[in-house]
């Protein structure tokens, strides 16, 4: 992975972290928009779903750092897509989970979500994605 894709995304989710909280609804809301059937492998409760959305926070933000030390990403990626088969995901919903995190990436970094930042976000998905499905289909 280039250098400079790296760089975009690590710097552009500097930007994220104060508004993590909110990243995470607009993520969740995104992602249940465009597939209302995902919602079911999902808790049901206000609360439940805060914790979630912290996890998701919390394992994007591990996952942007290790971009600087991919050898050692890669093991915890593939680990995270054998546990993802666990809770019922299915391949074809990496492609909706991209484009809920593109979605609320743009919508988060507002004026910075320039095209250059988004390809260099798309790019870094394809990448974790493609891991976490070789690792587990």
């Amino acid at each position: 992975m280039e250098q400079k894709t790296v760089a975009l995304v690590q710097t552009s989710f500097e930007k994220v972290k104060p508004i993590a909280a909110t990243a995470a609804d607009i993520f969740y809301t995104k992602l249940f928009e465009l597939d209302p059937k995902l919602k079911p492998l999902f808790p049901n409760s206000s609360e439940a779903m805060k914790q979630q959305g912290n996890k998701l926070m919390t394992m994007l933000g591990a996952a942007v750092a290790g971009l600087s030390n991919l050898d050692a990403l890669i093991p915890v990626l593939q680990d995270l897509g054998k546990r993802h088969v666990d809770y019922n995901v299915e391949q074809s919903h990496y492609d909706t989970v991209g484009a809920a995190l593109l979605g609320t990436l743009e919508v988060g970094l507002g004026d910075d979500f320039t095209s250059e930042v988004k390809e260099a976000w798309a790019t870094v998905y394809g990448t974790m994605a493609d891991v976490m499905i070789k690792a587990s289909y």
